[in-house]
């Protein structure tokens, strides 16, 4: 076990059960503590008892849409009903189970989220969009003290659906935190997905310094590829780890990446190299 983490790191259950790795629940949990991490998160809701039973918290959960989940978004009017609904949905359970956070998407820039060829969502208009719906989550996420976290996407990628998303509107790290500004609430943060921003935008020490007091959640992976944290990705991952403590970054670091290799190994590779 890792010890003495001064970064509070989470699993991402997907990345270890949904892809061609099948890890079932007790697998990831025992892995989770037996690297000193203190959560599992984006695993299904009929598992979140399991994890707690290993007192292990679930620090980010998903907003109820079925897959893809980023496609149908708070950007588009078409889809704002189902998805503020389900979010809504999503909310509530998180209250209840004491889940701090839930996922929030701009959704893709086509007017029918499953067409390229339709007319798209002009960018302004998909802010202003998303602003309007993610403040009423907000306003009903504040009383049940749950968060939305926006997540920036890359659409540069296209080698596989889980590695990039061509289409996604909100695939710029400023178009994503010009909206949390304006949405204006403590309960409305990013996810700033330290290798979403780094294929889109990069300048990320500087970056999260920009935006530390918007950060609600953080992934990793490695680039190219959405791999391990190791020596053949691009990230210095222990500096980007140092400017999170250096900014006052409290939250959870979920390791995110998609293994090419025995994800015990890549895990604890990836959670020392952010144990700083």
């Amino acid at each position: 076990m890792i010890q003495k983490m001064r970064i509070k790191q989470s699993l991402a259950y997907w990345c270890l059960n949904g892809t061609s790795w099948k890890w079932d629940i007790d697998h990831i949990c025992q892995t989770a503590k037996s690297l000193g991490c203190a959560s599992v998160e984006l695993a299904p809701q009929e598992l979140w008892p399991k994890i707690r039973s290993y007192d292990l918290n679930i620090a980010i959960a998903m907003n109820g849409m079925p897959e893809p989940v980023f496609a149908k978004g708070l950007n588009n009017p078409r889809y704002a009903e189902e998805v503020i609904a389900r979010t809504k949905i999503a909310i509530d359970r998180c209250a209840n189970a004491g889940v701090l956070n839930v996922l929030a998407f701009t959704g893709h820039k086509w007017k029918d989220a499953d067409d390229p060829e339709s007319p798209e969502i002009p960018p302004a208009e998909g802010a202003r969009n998303t602003v309007k719906h993610l403040r009423e989550l907000a306003q009903y996420a504040e009383p049940r003290n749950v968060t939305l976290c926006l997540e920036q996407l890359n659409t540069r990628d296209d080698s596989d659906p889980m590695k990039g998303h061509p289409g996604y509107q909100g695939d710029d790290i400023d178009y994503c935190a010009q909206i949390i500004m304006e949405v204006g609430s403590p309960n409305a943060k990013l996810l700033f997905d330290i290798y979403h921003v780094a294929i889109m935008n990069g300048d990320i020490i500087r970056r999260l310094s920009q935006y530390r007091d918007l950060i609600g959640h953080i992934h990793t992976a490695g680039v190219p590829g959405r791999g391990e944290l190791d020596e053949n990705q691009e990230i210095n991952y222990p500096a980007v780890m140092r400017t999170l403590l250096e900014i006052g970054y409290e939250g959870y670091v979920g390791q995110e990446f998609i293994p090419t290799k025995d994800p015990s190994t890549g895990l604890a590779q990836a959670v020392a190299s952010c144990n700083v």
